[in-house]
């Protein structure tokens, strides 16, 4: 029996899952989990890359030890972040997204093309931590000399097991580079910033093999981590989705990009999926949480938070997008300056979080059915968060949408559905 691996990277933890297909269904094991978060160095937000590395080869080995004849592998993580190369070396630091270095520069990026113009061309929404704004940074910090290559993180990380770099179009999509109508790098952008032309190469599509790795295949699946999660949500339709994470992404597949002055305006964002268009929005997500959590009650179970927020009565909420909560020294200091009335105990603070994130998700659905001129009845939410009954019914609530919730590794399974259908391409042609 085939079987494929999908290594799964997210900002706090990464995962092994082995999959196979067995009488018509896909069966998946995870063998191995790992944690992951950013590391400061020098006043900055890093990842350590080479950890990462470790954790990858020793997942690897386990699924390997129970599984000797692993068919293929691939690896996705999530976006916009990426590792620049010299030859065959790599550029530290690894600058994590939430670092505040592009913060100077984004001014200066906007004097040599307007935000309105970028967004016309690439359809991507404004996060100050988007790869155009690290890399314009770069150049001017002196980072960018000598350099050959920028791999974003999963191709770094596939590289260093098959010695092959590669740019996949789903990932690439994310940094605000890539053309929406001919979706490869768009060389207006690149000039008009001065950028290395040659760091911005052909972009391959999910499904392509890009070498071995000890006798296993490595294939490029949509390897931004929400391209991959996307593949793997069984939905009806065109349901939009909330891949609920760290970040919470709610979007919908079209045909192709929305690019008009309303989408720019509500800041959403067009992404590569797998011959579709993922129109989505980034919404803050469960770091509001994790990061509470870390503070007020580390190591409590997320029942028990849960329990202790369906029995608070605090009915103040926070605008679960405000910059003040993207990467503060203290969350719960965070909270305390954006709320006019101060919570009185931890169930206080979780109400608060849970509402807020749905309030979020109620106002990009409206925005969404503007922008597009649809009406939805229902949504699937996949991820860590579609584990949480409570945040599902206030989701039900506020938005009057009828939540599918879909606890399953939505990412993994996508990832594992390109690398079998990838194999099933390659069997059909030989």
């Amino acid at each position: 029996m085939r079987r494929f691996l999908a290594i799964d990277i997210g900002a706090s933890s990464g995962r092994h899952i082995v999959g196979w297909s067995e009488g018509g269904e896909l069966r998946t094991e995870e063998l191995y989990r790992f944690p992951n978060g950013v590391t400061e160095l020098n006043g900055h937000l890093t990842w350590d890359i080479d950890a990462l590395l470790g954790h990858v080869k020793a997942g690897i080995a386990i699924a390997r030890e129970k599984y000797p004849e692993i068919e293929s592998l691939s690896v996705d993580t999530w976006g916009v972040d990426y590792v620049l190369m010299k030859g065959d070396e790599a550029v530290y630091p690894c600058f994590a997204y939430r670092d505040g270095r592009t913060e100077a520069v984004i001014p200066a990026v906007h004097e040599k093309m307007a935000f309105s113009e970028l967004y016309r061309r690439t359809g991507i929404q404004f996060q100050p931590f988007n790869t155009i704004y690290q890399l314009y940074e770069d150049k001017l910090a002196g980072r960018l000399e000598g350099v050959t290559d920028f791999l974003m993180i999963p191709e770094y990380l596939m590289y260093k097991l098959c010695g092959v770099k590669s740019h996949e179009y789903t990932n690439a999509t994310t940094g605000g580079m890539v053309s929406a109508e001919t979706g490869e790098f768009d060389p207006v952008i690149i000039e008009a910033l001065g950028l290395p032309k040659q760091l911005f190469c052909k972009l391959q599509q999910p499904g392509t093999v890009i070498g071995e790795y000890e006798g296993i295949k490595v294939v490029l699946c949509a390897t931004h981590d929400t391209g991959s999660a996307v593949e793997g949500i069984p939905m009806e339709g065109d349901a939009p989705y909330i891949s609920s994470g760290t970040w919470s992404l709610l979007g919908v597949k079209t045909k192709k990009p929305i690019t008009n002055a309303a989408s720019e305006l509500a800041n959403w964002s067009n992404e590569g999926g797998v011959d579709y268009n993922r129109y989505q929005k980034n919404i803050m997500g469960m770091w509001l949480v994790n990061r509470l959590r870390d503070e007020l009650c580390p190591g409590k179970p997320f029942g028990e938070i849960v329990a202790e927020a369906e029995k608070s009565r605090f009915e103040e909420t926070v605008d679960a997008n405000a910059q003040i909560f993207l990467a503060p020294e203290s969350m719960k200091a965070a909270f305390d300056a954006a709320l006019a009335m101060q919570p009185q105990s931890v169930g206080d603070y979780f109400r608060c979080a849970y509402r807020s994130l749905a309030l979020s998700y109620r106002d990009a659905l409206n925005e969404l059915e503007r922008n597009t001129g649809r009406h939805y009845d229902s949504i699937c939410i996949v991820g860590g968060g579609a584990k949480n009954a409570f945040l599902n019914r206030l989701t039900e609530e506020a938005t009057g949408k009828k939540v599918i919730a879909l606890p399953i590794e939505a990412t993994a399974i996508g990832n594992l559905k390109i690398q079998i259908q990838c194999h099933s391409e390659r069997s059909e042609e030989s």
